[in-house]
């Protein structure tokens, strides 16, 4: 107990804390305060719970390939798609390279859908992959 309560032994317990959960942080909050996610993790998350691959890209792009099941509802659309949309389950913005996401995911998260984030890399990241694509 003598340790714990010496005031140099107390300072470096504190900064071994400190340090540990700098560590962790940001594998805790992965995914959440970007709102974008790897393409591993999206594949997981589509997989395990259902979830959906909404690709913001225009039709033309997104006929000549796009992730199977995926959905197309570009941005100036999405409004009009809410209601169409579940909220429990997670939602993966596609782009062209992931770049453009991020204003579908905070369009979303503005409606109230917690469980969504961007593509990583967007399409561009799918196909270096080497995951499939289908053509419409």
């Amino acid at each position: 107990m003598d340790f714990l309560l010496s005031q140099n032994n107390l300072w470096i317990l504190l900064i071994a804390l400190a340090s540990g959960a700098l560590l962790a942080w940001p594998s805790l909050s992965r995914g959440r305060a970007t709102g974008r996610v790897t393409l591993a993790d999206a594949v997981q998350q589509i997989n395990r719970d259902q979830g959906l691959f909404i690709d913001i890209r225009p039709a033309e792009q997104f006929k000549a390939g796009h992730i199977p099941q995926a959905r197309n509802i570009t941005l100036d659309t999405l409004d009009a798609h809410l209601g169409s949309l579940s909220k429990d389950k997670p939602i993966v913005v596609v782009d062209a390279h992931g770049r453009d996401g991020a204003q579908a995911v905070k369009e979303l998260r503005k409606h109230g859908f917690e469980r969504v984030a961007s593509l990583e890399g967007g399409l561009a990241a799918w196909t270096e992959g080497g995951y499939p694509l289908k053509k419409s």
